[in-house]
């Protein structure tokens, strides 16, 4: 059974930083595309980040400000988001996709969601 916890949202300023983790049980992930999702009110999930197999991805939005990395010995990714702003408030979700799957930015093709966590950023 695979479950992803997702943890480190809160409330910060716009300018700040915070760290989101993603702590991943049920099978080894270092092989596996592991992925960021946002969602705000009244909007669709969007994609924010992923990593496969040493590559790294971005939505445009985030680029330059977020980074996404993976630690393979605690089966745990993060998500390092720098510079945000009121516009990066939503709820965000940590997701893998099912075994052997290449990387998507599309959340119907991710089989596995934690609970999500939210993040606040204040003007």
């Amino acid at each position: 059974q695979v479950q992803l916890v997702e943890s480190g949202g809160g409330l910060v300023q716009a300018g700040g930083s915070l760290r989101l983790s993603c702590a991943a049980s049920g099978r080894t992930f270092s092989t596996y595309v592991m992925a960021w999702f946002r969602q705000s009110p009244g909007k669709e999930r969007e994609f924010v980040a992923a990593f496969w197999l040493g590559t790294l991805y971005y939505a445009d939005s985030v680029k330059g400000r977020f980074t996404i990395s993976r630690d393979n010995a605690k089966n745990t990714v993060y998500l390092q988001m720098n510079t945000l702003k009121p516009e990066d408030t939503a709820v965000y979700y940590c997701a893998t996709r099912p075994p052997g799957a290449t990387v998507s930015r599309l959340s119907r093709e991710y089989a596995y969601w934690g609970q999500g966590t939210q993040v606040t950023v204040s003007s």
